[in-house]
Formats: structure tokens, C-alpha cells, sequence
């Protein structure tokens, strides 16, 4: 029984990572866009992202984060076994792949917060799209769980990348249209 409630734990901190990760990237945008903005709206805009942004990942994202890790071990840890298991192995594999993409995104709250614009807001938006990926991608492991299941699953996996990649490039063309 305990286990479920770890379980539980780990899927209602997880939900909240991913609503502060996808939420922080679209900060991001608007803190890079309104560079194009006036002087008088810059001093403006540039303190109150930096003020959402650190909010968004000290309050929600990072705490969303450490409990959703911490609970994922302790569900390794009430079952090891799960550990013997291809499904898991994968998933914890993207898993690794959207603690990186975690820390990237705190790298570039850092650098904003200094006035370091390396991204542009339409790299951005195509980053963004990199957490749906992931998450997409642990959700069809975990539930389809059987080898040749969670295969297709990656296969159609890739099918969604390419339909995300062309909505974001359709996006961009009417964007610029205006």
C-alpha cells in the first residue's frame, strides 16, 4: 500500500514539473521578444519575467523536480524489481534526458537574468516542444510496458516529433506572414 501512495505522490509531482517546464520555456519567449520592445517597455518587461521566471522555477519547478525524483527512487526502492525491467530502464533513460533539458532551461532563466540572449524565441519554441517529446515518451513507456509495444510506440514517437516540427515551421511562416 505504501508503494501507491509514493506512486501517487511521484504522478501529482510530476504533472507539476512538467506544467512549470513547459510554462517557463514560454516566459522565456516573451522575456527574449520583448527585446524588440521600447526602452520604456523593456525596463518594464525585463524585471517582471526575471521576477515570474524566478518564482515559476524556485516555488514550483525545482521543488516539482526533487519531489518527483525523490519519489521515483522511492518507488525503486519499495520495488526493486523494477529495475530488471526493459520498460524502466527506458523510461529512466528519458528520464535522464529531461533532467538535462531541467537544467538547460535554468541555464537560460541564468543567463537572461544577465542579459545573455543566446536563444532566439523561435529556438525556443522548438525547445519547448523537446519536454512533450520526453514526456510523450516516458508516458507510452510506462503504460505500454511490453518491448515490442513501447518500440512502436517510440516509432510513432518520431512520427510526432515530425508532425511538431512542421506545425512549429507552419507557425513560424503565418507568424512572419503578418
Amino acid at each position: 500500500m505504501l508503494y501507491l501512495y509514493v506512486k501517487s505522490i511521484h504522478i501529482i509531482f510530476v504533472v507539476c514539473w512538467m506544467a512549470g517546464i513547459f510554462y517557463i520555456v514560454r516566459l522565456f519567449i516573451y522575456h527574449i521578444e520583448a527585446k524588440d520592445k521600447t526602452e520604456e517597455e523593456r525596463r518594464i518587461l525585463f524585471p517582471q519575467f526575471q521576477l515570474m521566471e524566478s518564482r515559476l522555477w524556485n516555488v514550483i519547478t525545482m521543488p516539482a523536480m526533487v519531489l518527483s525524483v525523490l519519489a521515483g527512487v522511492g518507488m525503486l526502492y519499495l520495488n526493486p524489481y523494477l529495475l530488471r525491467t526493459d520498460w524502466m530502464l527506458v523510461k529512466l533513460a528519458f528520464v535522464v534526458g529531461l533532467l538535462v533539458y531541467h537544467f538547460t532551461c535554468q541555464r537560460v532563466m541564468l543567463q537572461l537574468r544577465r542579459g545573455i540572449f543566446a536563444w532566439t524565441s523561435m529556438q525556443l519554441r522548438i525547445w519547448n516542444e523537446v519536454a512533450t517529446i520526453l514526456l510523450v515518451a516516458i508516458v507510452f513507456v510506462v503504460v505500454l510496458k511490453n518491448a515490442l509495444d513501447w518500440i512502436y510506440g517510440l516509432i510513432g514517437l518520431f512520427l510526432f516529433i515530425f508532425v511538431i516540427m512542421l506545425a512549429v515551421k507552419i507557425y513560424k511562416y503565418y507568424r512572419l506572414k503578418k
